[in-house]
């Protein structure tokens, strides 16, 4: 038993319960950082072995952002391997802590970390509404304008909430939310099909420029998202993951000046 092989008890008993005392504690902190050890020096073998073999693990609040960058990424480098998570920010922080994840793209702060953010994109956040709705053929709108509206939007944790949240508390006005899904890349497909109006990423008609309804800008200060690259300053980076970070930077530079369809 480890216990009886360390001489100190790790845990706490209390009838059936288990509960870490501060051995314990103290214990798990030191393998947690070996693992990490252990786990880095499989990367640099890997980097040793050539991009082919590397194993590259990336989160997303929707994994729509994802699709064009890897098929294009994969296009150029073949052998390279994903593992891809859709996660709310809360949970890429913690996915980046427990060092599930090389790779971030967020929209909105991670924090309590050693963090090295790199901007990607900045675009305009704008209101969509479905064909035919009252606002259609406006081309600018209030938050006045969207009171007692139903709104679509996500749960709590992704940006599309945060900012909604932040838009009627700084109008005044109680939000209408008639919908929270926990994927933001089906808030526009949602909007389309009638259940409401909501906020979607001017990057998002150009993904889709056949998609019915209308986009709105918001006569609102900063009303903006910020893609960004998020990755721990403290661990290992390896070749395969500075490579698609540098094809992702581009990636979206080209994307964000590309002609925008009406």
């Amino acid at each position: 038993m480890l216990e009886d092989d360390l001489g100190v008890p790790l845990f706490d008993r209390a009838g059936r319960g288990l509960r870490l005392n501060r051995f314990g504690a103290g214990f798990l902190r030191r393998v947690d950082h070996i693992l990490r050890e252990v786990d880095d020096a499989r990367r640099e073998l890997t980097d040793a072995a050539g991009l082919e073999h590397g194993n590259i693990a990336v989160a997303a609040e929707t994994l729509l952002t994802l699709t064009g960058l890897m098929s294009e990424f994969r296009g150029a480098h073949p052998g390279a391997d994903f593992r891809l998570y859709q996660s709310s920010a809360a949970t890429m922080a913690s996915q980046l802590r427990a060092g599930d994840v090389d790779l971030c793209l967020a929209s909105q702060p991670l924090t309590g970390l050693e963090l090295t953010t790199r901007e990607l994109a900045r675009e305009r956040v704008m209101l969509a509404v479905p064909a035919g709705h009252r606002l259609a053929r406006r081309e600018c709108v209030r938050m006045d304008d969207l009171a007692g509206e139903p709104f679509v939007t996500t749960r709590p944790g992704y940006w599309p909430r945060a900012m909604a949240d932040r838009l009627f508390a700084e109008a005044g006005i109680p939000p209408r939310y008639v919908c929270e899904s926990d994927e933001p890349g089906a808030t526009g497909y949602l909007i389309s099909a009638g259940l409401g109006v909501g906020l979607v990423p001017a990057m998002a008609r150009a993904a889709d420029p056949h998609s019915p309804g209308e986009m709105l800008r918001l006569d609102v200060p900063d009303c903006h998202r910020s893609l960004a690259l998020v990755r721990r300053a403290d661990t290992y980076f390896s070749v395969a993951a500075q490579r698609l970070a540098d094809f992702a930077s581009d990636y979206f530079r080209k994307l964000a000046t590309a002609p925008r369809h009406p």
